[in-house]
């Protein structure tokens, strides 16, 4: 199993169209980076879990899930990185490999000391973008390919049949 554990607030100031989104409302750059590990999740089929810091949202740590991804809000005072570290030491396991994204170096080197590999922002990024080159390309595919008749016909009878489907018979 790969789980990929996501810094969130890391993410967000990294790309550029969550930054803007972050200018204006906080919340809907975490929702937007949720919805795009939504899509990571569906097309990768691996755990996804997003730990925000309650730096920007005060109160006691909450768990959600929202789509199939993980949603953490760490205690006060208690730091993304912190609560990631505590992850990997819990999640990772013979059978499980573990990724971080974030591009903190400190924490991408504690967590390369528990056995967890890195994924930096760009890295993530990029794989998100072709994640979506492959899924257009895959509703492209579909679209263009015509829906088969189950009874075999000849391209006469085909051609008829256009003719009066259009009305022109």
């Amino acid at each position: 199993m790969i789980v990929l554990l996501v810094d969130g607030y890391n993410i967000i100031g990294a790309w550029d169209e969550l930054q803007k989104l972050k200018k204006t409302d906080i919340g809907q750059a975490r929702d937007r980076l949720i919805e795009m590990m939504a899509e990571y999740q569906a097309y990768s089929g691996h755990r996804v879990i997003v730990v925000f810091d309650a730096y920007y949202v005060r109160g006691i740590a909450s768990k959600l899930e929202s789509y199939k991804v993980e949603i953490i809000f760490t205690k006060e005072k208690e730091t993304a990185d912190e609560c990631i570290e505590k992850l990997v030491k819990k999640i990772k396991n013979i059978k499980t490999q573990v990724y971080v994204a974030t591009s903190d170096y400190a924490e991408q080197r504690t967590i390369f000391g528990q056995g967890a590999l890195r994924k930096s922002a760009r890295e993530l990024f990029i794989e998100l973008t072709n994640i979506e080159k492959e899924i257009k390309k895959s509703i492209d595919h579909h679209t263009k390919v015509q829906a088969q008749s189950k009874i075999i016909l000849n391209q006469e009878v085909l051609d008829k049949f256009e003719k009066w489907r259009r009305g022109d018979m």
